[in-house]
């Protein structure tokens, strides 16, 4: 068991103290009163010796519980950073959340103009400037969720460093594991892009996707 605990970095548990029997009370002969007195002053010692000896092994319990005390702060202060991580992520998937929706606006907003345009080229319908006007809407709305769902994470992100710095800096957490780059902001950006492309292509009726 210890040697296990020593691997594990966790201090090492002191030995059960069996100690030393309690000295049994002397029988002196009363008519002696300097013998009775010298067994007297040994039972005593023992006595001391043998307080001695649970003092010495309460303060070993003692320091024992500072260790332990010490080894479960240090714990806790990496637990503490790697939920820096854990909340990392999640505004990950807050941001992919976000995209999702802003995702399905767009791809109605474009479908629905596209859809309409196909059916005034073929001669179905003259006026299309009412469901153009809706599919470009959506488009907006999407444009709108998606650079805000951007905004937010960037925000979030910063201040999630900032503070991650901080209490490095003051030796409240351990930092070991670095925070990479968002994938999920990149392909965010890169769809806010295409969403842009598509709305200025509608209204300006312009191919910037060719």
């Amino acid at each position: 068991m210890a040697e296990s605990q020593e691997t594990r970095g966790a201090p090492i548990r002191p030995a059960r103290n069996v100690g030393e029997p309690v000295p049994p009370i002397p029988s002196v002969d009363m008519s002696d009163p300097e013998g009775a007195s010298t067994a007297y002053s040994h039972f005593r010692t023992g006595l001391s010796r043998h307080r001695t000896g649970l003092s010495e092994h309460r303060t070993d319990l003692s320091e024992y519980r500072t260790d332990l005390s010490g080894h479960r702060t240090e714990m806790s202060m990496r637990r503490t950073g790697m939920s820096f991580q854990r909340t990392r992520m999640s505004a990950d998937r807050t941001l992919m959340s976000e995209m999702r929706t802003a995702l399905s606006l767009i791809g109605f907003g474009f479908t629905i103009n596209q859809a309409f345009q196909k059916m005034q080229d073929a001669g179905s319908i003259q006026n299309v400037n009412a469901p153009r006007n809706f599919g470009v809407a959506l488009l907006v709305f999407g444009i709108v969720l998606l650079a805000g769902g951007i905004v937010r994470h960037v925000q979030f992100a910063t201040e999630l460093r900032d503070r991650r710095k901080i209490m490095t800096e003051d030796g409240l957490i351990h930092s070991d594991s670095r925070f990479p780059i968002s994938v999920t902001l990149v392909i965010a950006l890169c769809l806010l892009a295409l969403a842009l492309a598509a709305v200025l292509g509608i209204v300006f009726n312009i191919a910037l996707l060719g």
